[in-house]
């Protein structure tokens, strides 16, 4: 309850003071012990017992290109499958055709907000102090040429105006789709009251509400497939916090999808050029830069404004004690003190003080409020004032290390709600189910994962002689730990900070740099498997992220 008038919070540069932290932190991990280099002997390329004639791609957003929240060309142009195809092309002997379903946009599309059209984000500064760069979109006012434009948006008909031959489409990847949305045909169509519509296979489906992703990619005849898809069965819950809205996949359905993805691509009756592919494991989301440059305890306050908001939350604090003192409360309303206690909300002069954040895994204390202003202060209980007071903070507490904080939440941070000094965004105002990963939602995201592992390498140990599995999920978390890797003389880390981050500006996907990485990684599963030699993409013929922007 909060009862007292809080000073400004200087929070503004939250995003920034994140991005600086990593970039700080990096700088201390990024120490390098210098060896002597070895001397190898340079490898014949080679497919080995692939054959590359004919290769296509099926997945997501990863798939397609996208990243720093966007599909647009110059992301389409370094996907991860075409990087593939460039290498393909050394091992075949010959240059490969590898057509994509191009999205001709310099800046994408994001999001429409208030009618402004939004694209791909950049690190800019608005106010001219590089040290201050957020993750901005195009589009946003201010921000300079060519980064100025978006779009077309999904509603607009230009977003549908191809220059492409569907008939002809190596890469079908289309961003933001589940594994079970490659097996039917809702996907292209219709565009109004269909969940499962996706604009991006609507642009290029053969045949839009009819075909599906896996029977278009089965007519382009492969000989040689990429399958990675699943990622999004577990990331779209993540990103939104696991407030319900994208849940996550069952494991009984993912097995049957999967099964019958793969099932179908290998069919010979559909595809007598008997292919080969390579699947991907899905890595553990919640180490990618999204939840983690926003950190639990981002809220910096001065004495006098900690002194303030503990003024207004002692009432709290005082009511929560005394439930926690009272066995029968605690016995009739199935509460304990130990939790009780753990909700008393107390800020710091620091830099560093936990963001007050909602938690629906509490138990709701909406039943015992309403109890104690039913017996009212007379007999030891609140007035109906206090109790619709308490009303927001029925389930809220200050977040801890375990708790995930999202990207997105570091717009929100530290704002007001209404323009109202008394009510700021994870200081008086807990932070929204969808700014927050519980540590319960992240075991389930692990737990899914683990799943969705074991059935990717279950289905591909079926299909022994034709299907080789790039264990992305073993190569990430290595990567994660170890906080960088060094490739063609090239220093890559586990973030979006410039020059060495390898993911985009929006924290889930990685930049081209990181892209040819990646792809790097599918490769050294296809020469293991096929006793090939597809030679390794160069990082440094891929750019990063690029160094921030001022007006």
């Amino acid at each position: 309850m909060i009862t007292t008038i809080m000073k400004t919070i200087n929070i503004k540069s939250l995003f920034a003071v994140a991005i600086i932290t990593i970039v700080i932190v990096s700088c201390k991990q990024d120490v390098i012990t210098l060896q002597q280099p070895t001397t190898t002997t340079p490898v014949t390329p080679s497919k080995g017992t692939a054959d590359f004639t004919k290769f296509i791609a099926i997945g997501n957003s990863l798939t397609a290109g996208y990243q720093a929240g966007a599909l647009f060309t110059d992301g389409q142009n370094n996907s991860f499958p075409l990087i593939l195809s460039k290498q393909f092309s050394v091992a075949q002997g010959s240059t490969l055709t590898f057509n994509q379903p191009d999205i001709n946009s310099v800046n994408g599309y994001n999001s429409t907000v208030s009618g402004l059209v939004l694209g791909r984000y950049i690190l800019y500064a608005a106010d001219g102090n590089p040290n201050d760069a957020v993750p901005t979109p195009a589009g946003y006012p201010g921000v300079p040429a060519p980064y100025n434009t978006a779009g077309p948006a999904f509603t607009d008909p230009a977003f549908y105006n191809i220059t492409f031959d569907k008939t002809k489409l190596n890469n079908f990847g289309a961003p933001g789709i589940l594994l079970g949305q490659c097996l039917i045909g809702a996907t292209g169509g219709p565009s109004t009251g269909n969940p499962y519509f996706n604009p991006y296979y609507a642009r290029f489906a053969s045949n839009p509400g009819t075909s599906t992703i896996i029977g278009d990619a089965i007519a382009a005849q492969p000989t040689f497939f990429v399958f990675d898809l699943g990622n999004n069965d577990v990331l779209g819950y993540a990103t939104t916090g696991g407030n319900g809205t994208v849940p996550l996949t069952t494991l009984a359905n993912f097995q049957t999808y999967y099964s019958n993805a793969i099932g179908a691509l290998l069919n010979p009756a559909t595809n007598p050029n008997n292919p080969k592919g390579v699947v991907t494991t899905i890595p553990n989301v919640t180490t990618i830069p999204y939840f983690y440059t926003v950190t639990w305890n981002a809220i910096p306050l001065d004495a006098t404004t900690a002194a303030e908001v503990n003024t207004g939350f002692a009432g709290y604090n005082q009511i929560l004690g005394a439930i926690a003192a009272n066995a029968a409360l605690l016995t009739n309303f199935g509460l304990s003190a130990a939790d009780l206690n753990s909700r008393m909300v107390n800020f710091t002069a620091s830099k560093n003080n936990p963001i007050l954040i909602a938690d629906k895994t509490l138990t709701d204390l909406t039943t015992v409020f309403g109890y104690l202003a039913s017996i009212g202060p007379a007999n030891g209980g609140i007035t109906a004032a206090q109790q619709a007071a308490l009303a927001p903070y029925t389930q809220v507490r200050q977040a801890t290390s375990n708790d995930l904080i999202t990207l997105s939440a570091g717009a929100i941070l530290g704002t007001t709600v209404g323009g109202n000094p008394l009510l700021v965004n994870g200081v008086s105002v807990p932070l929204g189910d969808t700014y927050v990963l519980l540590p319960s939602e992240t075991t389930a995201i692990l737990t899914a994962t683990a799943g969705f592992n074991s059935i990717i390498n279950s289905v591909a140990a079926q299909y022994s002689s034709q299907i080789a599995v790039a264990d992305i999920n073993s190569v990430f978390t290595s990567f994660v730990t170890n906080q960088y890797i060094v490739s063609d003389g090239v220093m890559i880390t586990p973030s979006f900070t410039p020059p060495f981050g390898a993911f985009s500006e929006d924290g889930v996907h990685p930049n081209s740099r990181g892209y040819a990485y990646l792809a790097n990684v599918i490769i050294d599963a296809i020469n293991a498997k096929f006793t090939a030699a597809v030679p390794h993409a160069s990082l440094a013929a891929y750019t990063g992220v690029g160094l921030p922007l001022v007006p």
